[in-house]
């Protein structure tokens, strides 16, 4: 008679709890209330060491201890918790631990540390609490890690288009920041295939050159001395006509004398000179 009271008290709670949490989803749909998501997903997760170092092992941290601490600040209880890696242990913190505990190591082999979802203590110990996430390792994150890849496409595609659509000028300009005064001797077709490549390998660096005007300007003046147009003393300090050695600009100290140039064909004086350059050139 017992037995037979207590299971239908066991129906009887069970239904009001699915009663109740019918209610509970009516009424969150009915005030608009999107039910809470699960912040944590059972899977498996990958571990790597910040760094370019790749260790052949690396040990991290997986007890607290008074020479070395491995603590968590809880802020909803306001108190620092101790950390241990058990592998008996459902919990990491040794203050929800109980019975005797078998403790466990965190070795990255290579630099990597691949921890499977049936080990969910060391995950959440990994994941959520050591101190040395984010400073001595990082967890891999193929959403983080396809955005990243996605931005540089993106970057890459930019850089490309823009290639496409430069004229040979403005190409030799920015390749003559890639390989230098070699560029003189290129065909179009070389310098606009060697431009690709350098769009292809750096497309940050590559749109920093398309967009910076002087650029242009510092090509001119490379193009004009090794046309004879202008000439540059031997000292690199003064710019004079090549036809009749007329003094044209003294380089400030410490600067480069193409970059001084460059900055001169933007003033007043300096933009009839390249004016003059660009007929002289063309």
């Amino acid at each position: 008679m017992a037995k037979q009271e207590n299971t239908a008290k066991a129906v009887k709670e069970t239904v009001a709890k699915e009663v109740t949490e019918k209610v509970n989803v009516q009424n969150n749909v009915r005030n608009n209330v999107q039910p809470s998501k699960p912040t944590w997903e059972i899977k498996d997760r990958s571990y790597f060491l910040a760094g370019s170092a790749e260790p052949l092992t690396y040990r991290l941290k997986a007890r607290h201890s008074v020479l070395k601490p491995l603590l968590y600040f809880d802020t909803k209880e306001g108190v620092q918790k101790e950390l241990r890696y058990a592998t008996n242990q459902k919990s990491p913190f040794v203050d929800e631990q109980s019975g005797q505990a078998t403790l466990g190591q965190i070795v990255f082999e290579n630099g990597v540390l691949v921890v499977p979802k049936e080990k969910q203590n060391l995950q959440k110990l990994l994941s959520l609490y050591h101190p040395d996430l984010n400073r001595k390792y990082y967890e891999f994150d193929a959403v983080e890690v396809a955005g990243d890849d996605l931005e540089d496409l993106e970057l890459e595609f930019a850089a490309i288009t823009a290639v496409r659509g430069m004229d040979v000028d403005q190409a030799e300009a920015i390749l003559r920041v890639e390989v230098g005064s070699e560029v003189s001797s290129m065909s179009s077709k070389e310098i606009k295939r060697d431009l690709y490549i350098f769009a292809k390998n750096n497309p940050a660096l590559f749109l920093e050159l398309a967009n910076d005007a002087n650029v242009h300007l510092r090509n001119v003046a490379i193009k004009a001395t090794e046309a004879g147009v202008i000439s540059l003393s031997g000292d690199n300090r003064t710019f004079n006509w090549g036809s009749n050695n007329r003094k044209l600009m003294t380089v400030p100290f410490d600067e480069n004398p193409y970059s001084a140039m460059a900055s001169f064909f933007k003033t007043d004086e300096g933009i009839e000179v390249l004016r003059s350059v660009e007929k002289k050139l063309n």
